[in-house]
C-alpha cells in the first residue's frame, strides 16, 4: 500500500514575487556541457555566508569520508508523442506522458485538447501505439489508455523508445543529439517527465573518485513529473498547490543514509527532488524509513529541515517551487543575491544544462 505524503503548510508573508529575478535569454543554456563535471558551481556557505567559484569536479573538496550522498535514480522517458485522432491524419496531435497510473494508463497534457474528448482514440507511430481517451482530469490533462502489440513488446517503454522523443522544458530550443545527455549517468527507473538535473554533472569517473575518498551514495528515486515546473500564478506563495509525484526509499538505501548519519555525516542531497524525497520521508528526529507512496511536499522559507544538512541544485526559473525550496534551505536573502551574482558574473549558465549551486 502507497504512503501518501501530507504535509502541513508553514506561515509566511512572502510573495511570489519576492522570489523574482531578471535574467538575460543568452544566459539560459541550450546545450549540456562537452564535459559533464566541468560545469562551474557555486558554493554557499552557510556558515559564513561566503560565495565561492569552482568547478564541479572540485564538489570533492568538500565532502567528507562519513558523509552520505542521495541521488535520484529516476531515467526520463521519450515522453512526447505526436501523432493524429485514428482514421484523420489532418486531425494532428501532440501528447506529454506526465504520470503512469496503473500498466497502460496515463495522465497526459494534450494539444489542442479540443481534440481529445473521451472516448476519442489517438494513433501513434503509424499505428504502433493507439490511445484511447478515458477521462479529464485536473488542470485539463486527460487519463489516456494505451494498446500496442504485446507480443512484439515487452511493455509500453519499448514503444516509446521506438516512437518518442524526449521531453526538453520549452526554454531549450536547440535540438538534442544525444538523449543520453538528458540523463544522469546512474538513472535506472524508468518514469519522469523530466530530468533531476543536478545530478546531469556527475560522470562515471567522479562517482568512483566520491566512492574511493569513503563517501556513500545511496539511491532514491522520485519520479519528476512537470508539477515541479508548473509556475507559481498565486499572489501568495501559501495558496499554490503542489502535483504530487511517485517515490520509493529502499530498505537499503534507508539504512545507509541513517548509519551515517548516526556516526556524524552528513546527508548531501543531489538536486531539490532528492531533497523533497528525503524531507518527505524524515521523521522529527531525521531518521529515514523505508517508505513508498506519492508526495506533494511543497518546501518555502519557513520550512523546519528534518534531515538534509547540504544541497547540490541547478539554477533554478524566477519565481518557481524549486528557487522556494533553496531559499528555504539557506535565506531567501542571501539566495536571492547570490543569483543576482551569477547573473552580473555573466558566465554562468542557468536552467537544465546549466551549472549548478553546492549550498553547505
Amino acid at each position: 500500500m502507497k504512503d501518501v505524503i501530507i504535509n502541513e503548510k508553514p506561515s509566511t508573508d512572502l510573495r511570489t514575487v519576492d522570489f523574482y529575478y531578471d535574467l538575460p535569454e543568452e544566459m539560459i543554456a541550450q546545450h549540456p556541457m562537452e564535459r559533464r563535471d566541468h560545469s562551474r558551481m557555486m558554493v554557499l556557505n552557510r556558515a559564513d555566508g561566503s560565495i565561492t567559484h569552482r568547478r564541479f569536479f572540485d564538489i570533492l573538496e568538500y565532502l567528507r569520508p562519513e558523509d552520505v550522498l542521495v541521488i535520484n535514480d529516476s531515467k526520463v522517458i521519450p515522453a512526447r508523442l505526436y501523432g493524429h485522432v485514428e482514421g484523420r491524419p489532418e486531425a494532428a496531435i501532440e501528447l506529454l506522458l506526465l504520470r503512469q497510473h496503473e500498466l497502460d494508463t496515463w495522465e497526459c497534457l494534450v494539444k489542442p485538447g479540443k481534440r481529445a474528448r473521451v472516448g476519442m482514440r489517438l494513433c501513434f507511430g503509424d499505428g504502433m501505439l493507439l490511445g484511447e481517451v478515458d477521462s479529464l482530469v485536473e488542470e485539463g490533462n486527460r487519463l489516456i489508455r494505451f494498446e500496442y502489440d504485446k507480443e512484439k513488446y515487452d511493455n509500453i517503454y519499448e514503444v516509446l523508445h521506438r516512437i518518442g522523443l524526449m521531453p526538453l522544458p520549452p526554454y531549450i530550443t536547440e535540438q538534442l543529439r544525444d538523449n543520453d545527455r538528458y540523463q544522469t549517468v546512474y538513472a535506472r527507473e524508468e518514469g519522469s517527465a523530466a530530468a533531476p538535473t543536478a545530478g546531469l554533472h556527475f560522470t562515471p569517473e567522479l562517482l568512483e573518485k566520491i566512492r574511493a575518498k569513503g563517501v556513500a551514495i545511496a539511491p532514491v528515486m522520485l519520479h519528476v513529473g512537470l508539477g515541479t515546473f508548473r509556475p507559481v500564478k498565486a499572489d501568495a506563495i501559501t495558496d499554490h498547490v503542489m502535483h504530487s509525484e511517485f517515490f520509493s526509499v529502499s530498505p537499503e538505501s534507508a539504512r545507509i543514509i541513517n548509519e551515517r548519519k548516526a556516526a556524524g555525516g552528513r546527508i548531501i542531497c543531489v538536486g531539490t527532488t532528492s531533497c523533497r524525497t528525503i524531507e518527505s520521508v524524515a521523521r522529527e528526529d531525521g531518521y529515514i524509513p523505508a517508505m513508498e507512496g506519492d508526495t506533494g511536499i511543497f518546501i518555502y522559507p519557513g520550512y523546519r529541515f528534518k534531515a538534509v544538512d547540504a544541497l547540490i541544485t541547478n539554477f533554478h526559473l524566477p519565481e518557481s517551487t524549486l528557487l522556494m525550496l533553496v531559499s528555504a534551505f539557506y535565506d531567501r536573502e542571501k539566495v536571492m543575491e547570490a543569483y543576482r551574482t551569477a547573473v552580473s558574473d555573466g558566465g554562468y549558465r542557468f536552467f537544465s544544462f546549466g551549472d549548478c549551486m553546492l549550498i553547505v
